[in-house]
């Protein structure tokens, strides 16, 4: 690694790196390559939680959490910069930011992100994580935290495990919900984004709900 750099190394390789050490009765480059080939590769090997890393023998949780610092290391690495104070200008700042962060999780995750009157961030807040229904992402999470940091709109974004970004039911119901509070409370939606594996949907440019000219 050090005298010809990582591209002569493969992810076994690189991964046996990490690892560092085998069992008695395995090298760590054996140890590697059986954990590669359980999680089906190294996207498998993303998704994974510590608990299922650990199901292969020899991974304890010193190795486990290795592993998983490193793609989170990675995820963090390929998200584009959306830290307060950004403006948000298109719904492609919202996926090139989220997609390497949510492309690997298992369970749909609802985010808000709450903008000041330039649609500048001031912070992001996670409303919910699970299967995403009307009873989960309630309009009160949402707002309670745009009227506490003073928000003038607020910008919803979830991912599809599935890596289809195609809007269902539910996420229509929950954007035209959170639209008619928003008006209620003088708080705008300014848009709901749906990350996909490669993708995203956006209400606001597709107007698959009725916006404010």
């Amino acid at each position: 690694m050090l005298c010809y750099g990582d591209e002569l190394l493969s992810e076994v390789d690189l991964i046996t790196l990490i690892l560092g050490t085998g069992t008695k009765k395995m090298d760590a480059g054996k140890l590697a390559e059986i954990l590669l080939n359980d999680a089906g590769g190294l996207r498998g090997l993303a998704r994974r939680k510590g608990a299922e890393v650990m199901r292969v023998h020899g991974i304890g949780p010193a190795k486990a959490s290795r592993i998983m610092a490193t793609f989170s290391l990675a995820r963090r690495l390929n998200a584009s910069r959306l830290c307060p104070g950004f403006k948000v200008s298109s719904s492609r700042d919202v996926f090139l930011h989220y997609n390497p962060l949510l492309r690997d999780t298992k369970k749909e995750v609802f985010i808000i992100l709450l903008l000041d009157s330039k649609n500048r961030l001031i912070r992001e807040e996670r409303v919910s994580e699970g299967s995403l229904t009307a009873s989960i992402v309630h309009p009160r999470e949402v707002f309670n935290a745009a009227i506490r940091e003073s928000a003038a709109a607020v910008l919803a974004v979830h991912n599809h495990p599935s890596g289809d970004p195609r809007p269902s039911r539910e996420d229509h119901a929950i954007t035209v919900r959170l639209k008619e509070v928003g008006d209620l409370v003088g708080i705008r939606l300014l848009d709901h984004v749906i990350v996909g594996e490669e993708d995203y949907v956006s209400f606001r440019e597709h107007r698959l709900v009725v916006w404010d000219q």
